[in-house]
């Protein structure tokens, strides 16, 4: 009898046990997609720190309903078909929340299967307007559009820079040609003469072609759509080669590493870029949180994808659930406060209100306002 009771004591014990454990091992996963490696993999790091952050934060505070959140990185390198195996991956893996992606050419077929899959994305980088333009429910990004910012690029130039022949490239992606075609579009509105509009092509070194053209249509003010590793050549390339003009580029050229590439020839470039967070006031305590670890919270990315992460868990902790439609159905209706601002929602996913801001770009990686 007493070995009976015993051993039916030490079950119940190792029940308890593993009903401890299971407790403790509760977590809710979310995958955190964009470019580990690549071009543009520092992008993809602004994205990671600020969502890590986030999950950091908001698991010391007690988690989600009891649960732990817990980040997956996956590597999509900004290249499309390797964001579509990505997203299939966190299908197979039973992932319900995204941050990502990052590229605006990798968001827009990544984002078809998550709302096919039921899964929710929440974008902190990718601009292009077409991603929220299918009537999506679970989809939503914490960033701009290049619908506000190529217009607020093109009259800037068109009012305080004044050129007289301008020309708008491109990289012949999503994300570049989207915000030229708007910056075009706007400064030709405003009387302004674009006498070269054409593609490069990402990944190539030589851009002297393209300088010897600037030169020859006596072009004297340059937007460029696109992202960083090819500017810094071409504002390189145009200082060795005499071309003396101005550049401007949309977010995806703000990034200290266009001045490691140019050197002193990304002095003086104008950049569209969200408003500097990190100098709010209300977010001194989460920036000496980043500056702790070591971390940069300046850069474009960071905030937004904090903001995204934010948004999801506050959802989750309004309805109780990890469902992913009542989590978005929630998103949709609601207004957060954060480290961005107040964040709400249109029918589309997209966010109510954002500004971009002009800065002008200097050689040692910094950035101040423009004028």
């Amino acid at each position: 009898m007493k070995s009976m009771v015993k051993k039916t004591l030490i079950g119940m014990g190792v029940s308890a046990a593993l009903m401890g454990a299971s407790v403790a091992q509760a977590e809710i996963k979310i995958a955190l997609a964009g470019p580990v490696s690549g071009p543009v993999a520092q992008y993809g790091d602004m994205q990671f720190i600020g969502a890590e952050m986030a999950i950091e934060q908001i698991n010391k505070k007690g988690g989600v309903n009891g649960e732990k959140l817990v980040g997956v990185k996956y590597d999509d390198a900004c290249d499309p078909k390797q964001a579509v195996a990505v997203a299939n991956k966190i299908v197979n893996d039973g992932i319900k929340f995204v941050v990502g992606h990052l590229c605006s050419s990798s968001t827009q077929p990544a984002s078809d299967i998550y709302e096919d899959e039921g899964i929710v994305m929440v974008t902190a980088a990718s601009t292009n307007p077409d991603i929220t333009l299918q009537g999506y429910q679970l989809i939503f990004r914490t960033i701009g559009l290049d619908s506000l910012q190529g217009p607020v690029a093109g009259r800037f130039i068109a009012e305080n820079v004044k050129p007289k022949r301008m020309a708008v490239i491109h990289d012949k992606q999503q994300y570049g040609e989207g915000i030229a075609t708007a910056v075009k579009s706007t400064v030709e509105d405003a009387g302004v003469d674009v006498v070269m509009f054409e593609g490069i092509t990402a990944g190539d070194k030589d851009f002297s072609a393209l300088v010897a053209k600037l030169k020859r249509n006596n072009v004297d003010f340059v937007y460029y759509g696109g992202y960083h590793p090819e500017l810094g050549l071409i504002l390189r390339q145009s200082a060795e080669l005499g071309l003396d003009v101005k550049f401007m580029g949309p977010e995806g050229v703000g990034n200290k590493d266009i001045s490691a590439i140019a050197g002193q020839a990304s002095e003086g470039l104008m950049v569209t870029l969200p408003p500097s967070f990190e100098l709010d006031p209300k977010n001194k305590g989460l920036v000496k949180a980043f500056e702790k670890k070591g971390q940069d919270p300046s850069g474009p990315f960071v905030m937004p994808a904090y903001a995204a992460v934010q948004v999801m868990a506050d959802s989750m902790k309004a309805t109780g659930s990890t469902d992913a439609e009542e989590v978005a159905e929630h998103m949709h209706k609601a207004s957060f406060n954060t480290p961005i601002g107040d964040v709400k929602f249109d029918e589309k996913g997209d966010l109510t209100s954002f500004n971009f801001v002009v800065y002008n770009w200097h050689a040692d990686g910094t950035k101040s306002p423009a004028k």
